[in-house]
């Protein structure tokens, strides 16, 4: 087949034949690029280690460190010249090594390959990721527990199936949110610690008869220690999937709470008022502010979620060791990260700016006859009542305070008798939201008494 039918063929895209296609299909520097600092890194640190076994002269590997330090610095500045050609990053920092230092450049690859080189790179890559996310957690922790101390005793409603349930208080609803982002912070540091084993020096994949020292690159680079066995270090990404893993659960829980502002931000809740720096306003509607930063987060785990999808089915049936599949690990991961951290970030800037409208709380956490529950629970401790039979009670008291378009405490003590002779002035001391909240002295409720020792808690183990 000619250029010109191929060309015919794929269409106008391609300036020429197949070499073009598979020029194209082949290369990757286009994205991980982005790793040229882990990739300088990795090299430093494997020079040393040639030059400290005597595998290569010291002068060697001092005209490499120079070299490499020379093309760091001209890709930092913009001035590098990426080619396609080259394939990817380790090869285009290599070629360009070689123009700088000359022969010693080609010294650099021994008792190595690209296997274990991209494999210790990206490892650097997504360590520093995690790093990041745990900052962007730590952030976001401080910013909520702020927020549960400043309100730790206003009321608000409680809801299941988004139907009024119970009444809680701010600072209770706030620090849910702490405890489940607390688990991310744990996920990332979990995942942090087992991913942290350098690939480095397990070459192809079946090691290098030069006399290496994988214990020194792995310290040099900050991994605790070299992986254990050279097919699987070159293989694998588990350290890619438990990244995008943690971050799809993490982008779960910021949905769940941008969804919830969304909703308590608008005309119908009025929970609260979101900061103008997180708002747009409308282009036809002057009177809208829309909570634009929390749909935007809450539309990213679709992107997260799709690169935890994409990567699980591009490892799923590979043979060991490894396979150009594997190229196919890093954009998914990347945008990932990308949207994983600025979801972060401007969660906890919504968070931190954020006004809870304490009124507008209080006053919907008296509706949906949210202390019938407290009706109840008074019957069983005090008339000793069966729980089914307070139930019951209650249920009866609900259907009649709706019938006249009051709440519980407004109905009389006469037509609570009227249901059930045994109920006494007391019951009204349960009926308040004030009173409700007071009473759940459980641990982990809702009482501001826990709320606050919930924050205390929170607080030691952010300054820990």
């Amino acid at each position: 087949m000619t250029d010109q039918s191929s060309n015919q063929m794929w269409g106008g895209r391609f300036a020429a034949g197949p070499d073009a296609i598979m020029e194209a299909i082949n290369a990757s520097i286009g994205f991980d690029k982005r790793m040229a600092a882990q990739d300088i890194a990795g090299s430093r640190a494997h020079a040393a280690m040639l030059a400290a076994t005597g595998v290569i002269t010291d002068n060697d590997a001092e005209a490499i460190r120079e070299g490499l330090l020379t093309v760091l610095s001209e890709i930092e500045s913009g001035s590098f010249q990426f080619s396609t050609a080259l394939e990817d990053i380790h090869m285009n920092v290599e070629a360009r090594l070689k123009e700088v230092i000359g022969e010693p450049a080609g010294r650099l690859h021994t008792g190595r390959s690209r296997n274990d080189q991209v494999a210790t790179d990206f490892k650097l890559w997504v360590r520093d990721q995690f790093d990041a996310a745990e900052k962007g957690l730590l952030a976001l922790i401080k910013a909520l527990v702020d927020q549960a101390e400043a309100g730790a005793d206003w009321v608000m409603p409680g809801f299941t199936h988004l139907q009024t349930a119970q009444p809680v208080t701010w600072g209770h609803h706030m620090m849910a949110y702490v405890e489940m982002f607390g688990r991310d912070l744990s996920r990332v540091r979990d995942a942090r610690a087992r991913m942290n084993e350098s690939p480095l020096g397990a070459a192809a994949l079946a090691g290098t008869s030069f006399p290496i020292d994988r214990d020194m690159t792995a310290s040099a680079l900050g991994f605790d220690r070299p992986a254990a066995n050279s097919l699987d270090a070159v293989s694998d990404r588990d350290f890619a999937l438990e990244f995008l893993s943690t971050a799809s659960i993490c982008a779960v829980h910021l949905s769940r709470f941008a969804e919830e502002l969304v909703i308590w931000s608008s005309a119908q809740f009025r929970f609260v008022t979101l900061s103008d720096r997180f708002s747009t306003g409308s282009s036809i509607m002057p009177q809208k502010k829309n909570p634009d930063a929390a749909e935007l987060i809450r539309a990213k785990v679709g992107r997260i979620f799709g690169a935890n999808t994409a990567l699980m089915m591009v490892m799923k049936g590979l043979p060991l060791a490894y396979s150009k599949d594997m190229q196919e690990d890093k954009e998914q991961v990347f945008d990932a990260a990308d949207n994983w951290m600025l979801a972060l970030a401007a969660m906890e800037g919504m968070v931190k700016d954020m006004t809870a409208n304490r009124e507008s709380l209080a006053a919907a956490a008296g509706s949906g006859f949210s202390t019938a529950t407290d009706l109840a629970d008074w019957m069983v401790r005090v008339l000793k009542v069966p729980f089914r039979d307070a139930h019951h009670v209650t249920g009866a008291l609900v259907a009649m305070a709706e019938g006249r378009g009051c709440d519980l405490p407004d109905l009389s003590l006469e037509d609570m008798q009227g249901v059930h002779e045994g109920i006494t002035e007391d019951i009204f001391t349960v009926l308040g939201v004030e009173n409700s909240v007071n009473s759940r002295m459980s641990y982990g409720g809702t009482a501001p008494a826990q709320v606050r020792a919930q924050v205390k808690r929170w607080k030691e183990i952010l300054a820990g």
